[in-house]
């Protein structure tokens, strides 16, 4: 590398000391990890972009669940993924946050019955510590399969949990198809 006067020593860059408007990592002074993977934040140490949305999980029923009138938890029994091991498909049906893990969260869940009548409502709801926080309820015009989706953000505590349940008006009870991409609960936390 060719230089107009004098050679930059191994001191802070001074802007005399910058004369090809390129600055090389090894001429920089902040502390931490200098490489491609880092980048140099505004007080003067370097960062690790980027970060992991977890805990994370989606769930689902295995079989068909009978859904009564009004609503009713959906006993999400199977995981396509837990990375924190933090939702119990077992016993509660439900996501607890960690230890450690408090924040913003992003959930989404989809509720479905089959063979819906016309005339009937279907909805699904998000719960945190047992009330609903979010919920959606449509109006089915025809008899069909019929579904309804419910999104929110959260922000919880340690320990708080969160639960999905499903709605409909029906005298009779009605069925919940037990596969991946009809009945499920997913969330994750946001990266802080």
């Amino acid at each position: 590398m060719a230089y107009i006067g004098k050679q930059p020593t191994a001191v802070p860059l001074t802007s005399s000391d910058i004369t090809d408007g390129i600055i090389q990592l090894a001429d920089l002074s902040a502390t931490g990890t200098k490489d491609a993977t880092t980048f140099l934040r505004g007080d003067n140490t370097f960062a690790v972009a980027g970060g992991n949305n977890t805990p994370a999980f989606r769930v689902y029923r295995s079989s068909n669940q009978t859904m009564g009138n009004g609503y009713q938890k959906i006993q999400h029994n199977a995981e396509d993924y837990d990375t924190d091991n933090a939702f119990d498909s077992t016993t509660n049906y439900r996501f607890t946050v960690p230890s450690g893990e408090a924040g913003k969260y992003f959930f989404n869940a989809q509720h479905k019955l089959n063979s819906m009548p016309n005339g009937v409502r279907i909805g699904a709801a998000i719960y945190v510590n047992g009330s609903i926080v979010a919920h959606n309820v449509i109006a089915v015009g025809i008899t069909e399969d019929n579904s309804s989706n419910v999104s929110a953000l959260l922000n919880l505590s340690v320990g708080d949990y969160v639960e999905m349940y499903g709605f409909h008006n029906h005298t009779a009870g009605l069925t919940a198809p037990g596969n991946s991409n009809s009945v499920y609960f997913e969330g994750y936390k946001l990266i802080g």
